[in-house]
């Protein structure tokens, strides 16, 4: 077994360039040889300042890289499907950010090219990584809290995206892109969803009806089991980034998540106050290094993919179904 991974970056963004550097400077078992991104110069940019030797425009240059063994895919969800297709029928190890595609019969796809080239697929859903969430999936395994019967996801962004990747066509919308990681975690503690029904509007931004995107949302959740689930969106969370959860069981609950980043009150006449998660980096810069790090060690010693390319698609299938029952006004059955 070689005691480095090869990795080439594609896409070079506001999150590829955290996964990129973490690979290049923290990673121990990586070494990341390439990067790609097709904005004009970014990639040789990063390459410069990080000291990585090759550099390309074309994820086709680096997938036909020998040097390249994996690749870690971190492009708007539009060019996933290209993307993980390309690099597995190149013979390349793939993780991937969530979510797989924007549509189905896209995402469908995809599996059907990683069980035909029998490629290495790991999708990117860094909460499973978070030592809060990862912790209370090792409680809820142990029974501690007895038989989960109600789960409750909180999802609340300080303020909304631009809005060119509002537009469901590049990100999804809120219920398909932010809301995923809701999904994909409710699955963790809860099993399979069976039906959903969503509501929705752009309470805060109204201009983003100019897109077709929502700011807002409630989800509410029937599993296959009859627990019930809520899952809450918001792009207004103006205090900071909010991020809560919490499994009911039958002999307790656990409850996920904190508003207070660093642990200091400030007691004074006007009152006690404490600062707040400024936003999603902050809050899980931690998972997301874990997230890559296990991608790398399981590539390297043979290991199955911890977050499947069909756990993908079970979220996805659970936020077209909520996105759908948002547009319907009725529940949807999860298929």
């Amino acid at each position: 077994m070689p005691d480095r991974l090869n990795v080439g970056a594609i896409g070079l963004g506001r999150m590829g360039r955290v996964y990129a550097a973490n690979l290049a400077q923290r990673v121990p078992h990586a070494r990341l040889v390439a990067v790609a991104d097709q904005k004009a110069g970014l990639a040789e940019s990063f390459a410069r300042e990080f000291g990585v030797a090759r550099f390309y425009e074309s994820h086709h240059d680096l997938l036909g890289d020998p040097d390249v063994h994996a690749v870690a895919v971190i492009t708007s969800t539009s060019t996933h499907k290209e993307m993980i297709v390309d690099a597995a029928r190149a013979g390349k190890a793939v993780f991937c950010e969530k979510p797989i595609a924007l549509a189905l019969d896209d995402a469908i796809e995809i599996l059907r090219v990683v069980e035909e080239t029998g490629a290495f697929l790991q999708m990117g859903f860094q909460r499973r990584f978070d030592a809060a969430y990862a912790g209370a999936r090792r409680k809820v395994e142990e029974g501690v809290i007895g038989t989960p019967v109600v789960f409750t996801s909180i999802s609340r962004d300080p303020c909304r995206p631009p809005l060119e990747f509002c537009d469901p066509k590049i990100s999804g919308g809120l219920i398909a892109d932010m809301g995923i990681h809701d999904f994909d975690v409710a699955r963790m503690y809860m099993g399979e969803v069976k039906t959903v029904h969503a509501i929705g509007g752009a309470l805060a931004y109204p201009e983003m009806k100019e897109v077709g995107d929502i700011d807002n949302a409630i989800i509410d959740m029937v599993f296959e089991s009859g627990s019930l689930g809520v899952v809450q969106l918001s792009r207004n969370s103006v205090f900071g980034y909010d991020i809560r959860g919490e499994i009911w069981g039958t002999k307790g609950s656990i409850q996920i998540g904190y508003f207070r980043q660093t642990p200091i009150l400030m007691m004074t006449r006007e009152g006690i106050t404490h600062d707040a998660v400024p936003y999603f980096f902050e809050r899980f810069e931690s998972a997301y290094l874990t997230q890559i790090q296990d991608f790398v060690d399981r590539v390297l010693n043979g290991q199955k993919p911890a977050i499947t390319g069909a756990d993908a698609v079970a979220a996805m299938r659970i936020s077209l179904a909520a996105t759908a029952s948002f547009r319907e006004q009725r529940p949807v059955d999860i298929h």
